[in-house]
């Protein structure tokens, strides 16, 4: 059974960081491509970035040069650094693998 939790969300000001984490079970983490998406309230769920078990990565335009993905094997850990926070950034996000979700962490920016 995979699980996945997400943290480090929170509140942030624009023009701030914060950095997510996603650490997963019940999979073989290594093989596996890994993604973030985020949803904004009253909006559909947004894909944002994505890195390949080869650690290539692909970013949404929306957040591209500001947000990195990274990934740690040793550690079943995905991350998400978020630099220059956007008002519009505020979401929950969340990284799922294949079919599995979970709970998301709230990220809200605001001065």
């Amino acid at each position: 059974q995979v699980q996945l939790v997400e943290s480090g969300g929170g509140l942030a000001q624009p023009g701030g960081t914060l950095r997510l984490s996603c650490v997963a079970s019940g999979i073989i983490f290594s093989i596996n491509n890994l993604e973030w998406y985020r949803q904004a309230p009253g909006k559909e769920r947004d894909w944002i970035s994505s890195i390949t078990r080869n650690s290539y990565t692909a970013y949404a335009d929306s957040v591209k040069g500001r947000f990195t993905i990274s990934r740690d094997n040793a550690e079943n850990t995905v991350y998400l650094q978020m630099d220059n926070l956007k008002p519009e950034d505020t979401a929950v996000y969340s990284c799922p693998i294949g079919t599995s979700w979970g709970q998301g962490t709230q990220v809200t920016v605001s001065s």
